[in-house]
């Protein structure tokens, strides 16, 4: 009921006349059926994604629009038979370029990502988070039918195997962004090795909590996409610093770098960061808006690093920042890199003590 009282709502604001669309004044059309498509899609970019599915079931006119101009939906909203849903809806919505099915509690099954591979070919980006109860069976079917993926989710997806993602990344690449955190089962070495060979555009790539990812894994992405700008590696245990290495070596475009509790680095591994950037040391530091180089980085619980190493990284990446309310260079658990300061910090130091002195 609410649904569609926020659409009549909507609908409501939209008038028509002399064929021209007004606010508040000229005639109302008299039947739903006969709004014009490019109004039926105002209308309903004032909604939510829920009253979009709602408006599809007001009549063959409403729904043909709808499922032939709708690109973007999302399906959170839905706490209960979101499997049913996909099942019966999807076929209708076979222009979907983005589709959002995370979940608080799993219900999606295989079938219903079977069916969006069957129907939504034109699909670019796919966020399955939190669908425990996903098998391989779902992974087989994306990498034949969506094939143009550019972006997916498949955090928490315990079931998978590397088996299934490998073969995914044959099909899928194109993939820019790739959020594997807590994929336990599919990140593996043997499946990075694939989308290390497979997928050279990927950009973003996240690990976190993939306690089997090690070395070979690594090293296999940093030499396969160079274009990485964003990894996430948190607890990814059996790392060292021939990971960070080979990403500070071939990753000249890397922004952001998590390794919370990868206890294994070593001041090598900062050293090396640090020098990748190049940079002068006596290069006089002004502050500047869209810093390049690494923006954030952080080593918290990384208990074997020592200050003067990432002091080095500190000064050789200018965006990073250890002042309050700036916070990019995150240390917790590291007590005795406290000493470490971003060059924001001295400048300022700097800058207040001669006014001390007066």
């Amino acid at each position: 009921m609410k649904d569609t009282e926020n659409l009549m709502l909507a609908f409501d604001k939209m008038v028509l006349f002399d064929g021209t669309m007004h606010m508040g004044f000229g005639f109302r059309l008299i039947e739903w059926k006969d709004t014009p498509v490019e109004l039926l899609l105002r209308i309903l970019s004032l909604v939510d994604d829920r009253t979009v599915i709602v408006a599809s079931g007001v009549c063959r006119e409403w729904r043909d629009a709808i499922c032939s101009g709708v690109t973007r939906l999302s399906f959170s909203w839905c706490k209960k038979n979101m499997n049913n849903l996909i099942l019966s809806l999807v076929p209708r919505f076979t222009k979907l370029q983005v589709l959002v099915l995370r979940q608080s509690t799993p219900q999606l099954q295989d079938e219903a990502v079977e069916k969006i591979a069957d129907y939504c070919h034109d699909l670019l980006e796919l966020d399955l988070s939190k669908s425990f109860r996903l098998t391989d069976r779902s992974l087989y079917a994306l990498a034949r039918g969506c094939p143009d993926l550019v972006k997916l989710n498949i955090s928490g997806c315990s079931a998978f195997s590397d088996t299934a993602l490998g073969y995914l990344a044959g099909f899928c690449q194109k993939l820019q962004v790739l959020n594997l955190c807590g994929c336990v089962g599919a990140a593996t070495d043997t499946a990075l090795k694939a989308i290390g060979c497979n997928c050279h555009q990927l950009q973003s790539l996240n690990l976190g909590w993939c306690d089997q990812v090690g070395d070979a894994g690594v090293k296999s992405i940093a030499y396969g996409c160079p274009n990485l700008q964003t990894v996430d590696l948190c607890a990814c245990i059996l790392i060292t610093d021939e990971s960070v290495i080979a990403l500070a070596n071939n990753c000249p475009r890397l922004r952001s770098l998590d390794l919370y509790y990868c206890q294994s680095i070593t001041d090598r591994a900062m050293y090396t960061l640090a020098q990748s950037r190049g940079q002068n040391k006596h290069e006089v530091w002004t502050p500047r808006k869209n810093e390049d180089g690494l923006m954030n980085l952080n080593i918290s619980q990384c208990i074997a690093l020592t200050p003067p190493a990432v002091q080095a990284v500190c000064d050789s990446f200018p965006a990073l920042h250890t002042c309050p309310g700036r916070h990019s260079l995150i240390t917790s658990g590291c007590l005795n890199l406290a000493s470490v300061r971003c060059k924001c910090a001295v400048h300022r130091s700097n800058a207040v003590i001669p006014h001390l002195a007066h």
